[in-house]
């Protein structure tokens, strides 16, 4: 489980990204990857999972 930072939320679109606290990558995140609601600047935990276009954030719950 990843410990990162939400950089970026659309919610109306439902995606974002997510700034990993250890390696400070960032990762997409779509709605379907989420447990729990978030916004900008929520601390979370999450799951890497591959995508069509690299990892991707999944099981994002906040922290």
């Amino acid at each position: 489980m990843n410990k990162g930072t939400v950089k970026f939320y659309n919610d109306s679109k439902g995606f974002g990204f997510i700034k990993d606290a250890d390696s400070a990558k960032e990762y997409f995140v779509h709605s379907s990857g989420l447990t729990e609601d978030i916004q900008e600047n929520d601390e979370v935990t999450f799951d890497l999972q591959e995508g069509k276009k690299g990892l991707n954030a999944v099981n994002v719950k906040l922290a």
